[in-house]
């Protein structure tokens, strides 16, 4: 089976931590969605497989009209093959989620709502410059909840100033409004944002990495015992309800993305369009595909695969390594592993590699440790 990915590069205002690809003005909505239709139709033979779930991401999808939705929705099921339930998630802000576009989505295809809560804190949301209150945070989850079963939020940890209490709280609060799923991650500082600005110039403090991995001990303490799985690093699913994109990205499924920024994944080529809204509809309009692309060696799918594969509950599969990559990645990764398993970081069993609690935070970090560089 196989994913697409519709990024909608739209936001109402910027947030001071996000380097996303995205834009303030409205101005080429129209323009832009008609050419993420035509760049639909131009890669319809692309996915080797039937689409199982769609998702639009962003940028704040929720800025799409029901007229914009009805025309993305025509295109894809006039030109792919899609199985007959699949997922589809619309990435939604909460100061958009008023009962008329709930209903106006609720009568579309979307049958999962990610909403951007990030925290149920203004200070939180003023710090990091949301468009929505603490109130709309909570408010439009449970007016979402009137219209959609399948609910995700968004949470961000390891925010400056934020104490252990708050962070609880938060956590207290997403149990309390009993969503079936959340996605945390914790605050990064990327270059070129507001945030990285405001804590070179000492108006907001550093990020505290020591907090960020207690607030994500917290997080997996809290979260398994209420019920929900953490079957990926920064996901928590109640059963039944696991993210089929966000599992088809880490397991390795091919995706196809659309629209300007967005990234592909087919068999062994990765390609990612221009990140440019007048350029990429300039290109689009005549019937040119705007990307670059590479081919992945043998090498790269090897460093992939342990990448994405360490950071979810299904772990590394050793016979896998064997029959994909051969003897020598095998042999590589035996050798690598074979440390952090002496420091509790990492279990091998029944030729599974899995992260133990300890690792879950370091994963990435153990990944890069097991990566070979020295093969093509």
């Amino acid at each position: 089976m196989s994913s697409l990915y519709i990024h909608i590069p739209f936001c109402k205002q910027a947030c001071h931590y996000c380097d996303f690809h995205f834009s303030t003005t409205l101005k080429h909505k129209s323009k832009l969605v008609k050419a993420i239709c035509k760049e639909l139709i131009l890669r319809k033979t692309e996915l080797p497989a039937a689409v199982e779930n769609i998702y639009f991401g962003g940028g704040t999808p929720s800025l799409l009209s029901q007229e914009d939705l009805d025309l993305i929705f025509e295109t894809i099921y006039g030109h792919y093959e899609v199985v007959d339930q699949p997922e589809i998630t619309l990435e939604a802000n909460p100061d958009d989620l008023d009962l008329e576009y709930l209903k106006m989505l609720y009568n579309t295809k979307v049958n999962r709502l990610s909403i951007g809560v990030q925290s149920f804190f203004e200070v939180d949301l003023k710090l990091m410059n949301r468009a929505h209150t603490a109130e709309e945070a909570e408010s439009s989850i449970l007016l979402a909840k009137r219209f959609f079963d399948n609910i995700s939020i968004d949470l961000i940890y390891g925010i400056p100033d934020m104490d252990v209490e708050r962070w609880k709280a938060n956590l207290a609060k997403t149990i309390e409004l009993e969503v079936s799923h959340i996605s945390s991650y914790a605050l990064t500082v990327e270059p070129n944002t507001p945030l990285k600005t405001f804590i070179d110039k000492e108006i907001i403090p550093p990020v505290d990495d020591d907090l960020a991995k207690l607030h994500f001990d917290i997080l997996v303490e809290t979260m398994m015992a209420n019920g929900f799985e953490n079957y990926e690093f920064s996901n928590f699913g109640k059963p039944g309800y696991f993210s089929q994109n966000n599992t088809a990205y880490w397991t390795g499924k091919f995706y196809l993305g659309i629209g300007p920024s967005a990234h592909s994944f087919v068999h062994t080529t990765r390609s990612w369009n221009i990140s440019n809204n007048p350029k990429y509809i300039k290109a689009i309009e005549a019937d040119e595909l705007p990307y670059e692309q590479e081919v992945l060696s043998t090498t790269d799918r090897y460093n992939e695969y342990v990448m994405t594969r360490l950071r979810t509950k299904w772990g590394v599969d050793m016979k896998y390594v064997e029959k994909e990559f051969g003897l020598v990645y095998a042999a590589y990764l035996t050798e690598h592993l074979q440390d952090f398993q002496q420091h509790g970081l990492l279990v091998l069993k029944d030729d599974l590699l899995q992260v133990t609690g300890e690792g879950k935070f370091l994963s990435d970090g153990i990944a890069s440790e097991l990566f070979m560089l020295n093969l093509k």
